[in-house]
């Protein structure tokens, strides 16, 4: 009967060891960090617009809807004209519908106000799309040439697009990449340390401003389309190991 007792009290001994043993291995190994290196790698790129958009809006009013129309017609003709004389292929320039809207005057006589109808006026845009970037650029500063013939028409800033923009964001994913890396090679190399495996990789937001511009960057990614010459960024964040 005592031996059984002592054989119990030891068995015990040695459970409360082990025990202790595996609670202090896993403390160790929780409190245990892992060695690693974050960075954040950059690449810019500026790049000159392949692509222009260019609109523009006339309008023609009368008191008739009827002659609104002709006038309308008349003026898309002639903007017609005026554009494939310039260069532009008929493939590059849309005509959107016809805008109709009706217009009054406001007026007030003894104390009384009234909306007086003033006519039709009737709104069409007219948009170019195309690869030929300077000679639209020119186009759009010569659109006084219709305004001298008669017609009421606005013309709008240019917007300008990049065709390749998706081979230039993977160019510069790697190039950001190719940074970052070299970035984690000397903070390694001065802490005495081996670099190691990459762990993680995360892409950051993929700007585009205007170059040699102020403008601000948005969390968000921006997208600068006034400008034709532009500078686009990309940053990556990497987690490498460390031997």
């Amino acid at each position: 009967m005592k031996s059984q007792n002592l054989l119990s009290a030891s068995i015990i001994s040695i459970c409360i060891v082990v025990s202790m043993l595996i609670g202090a291995n896993a403390l160790i190994n929780r409190n245990k960090q892992d060695k690693t290196i974050s960075v954040t790698g950059l690449a810019e790129r500026n790049f000159e617009s392949d692509l222009i958009v260019w609109q523009s809006q006339f309008s023609a009013k009368s008191m008739s809807l009827t002659d609104a129309y002709t006038q309308i017609k008349k003026n898309n003709e002639t903007t017609l004209r005026f554009l494939i004389s310039k260069g532009v292929p008929d493939s590059a320039i849309t005509f959107s519908a016809v805008d109709l809207s009706k217009e009054f005057n406001y007026i007030q006589d003894n104390g009384r106000s009234q909306n007086i109808f003033d006519g039709y006026r009737l709104t069409q845009t007219v948009n170019i799309t195309s690869g030929e970037v300077e000679k639209v650029e020119k186009i759009s500063r010569e659109i006084t040439e219709l305004i001298n013939q008669g017609i009421e028409i606005n013309s709008f800033a240019p917007q300008y697009f990049y065709t390749k923009l998706s081979d230039l964001k993977i160019e510069m994913l790697a190039e950001a990449t190719k940074d970052g890396l070299l970035r984690a090679t000397t903070i390694a190399e001065n802490s005495d340390a081996k670099l190691g495996k990459l762990k993680q990789s995360t892409m950051g937001i993929f700007q585009i401003v205007a170059q040699n511009s102020s403008e601000e960057y948005s969390w968000g990614g921006s997208y600068n389309t006034s400008s034709k010459k532009k500078t686009a960024s990309v940053t990556v964040k990497l987690q490498y190991g460390v031997k």
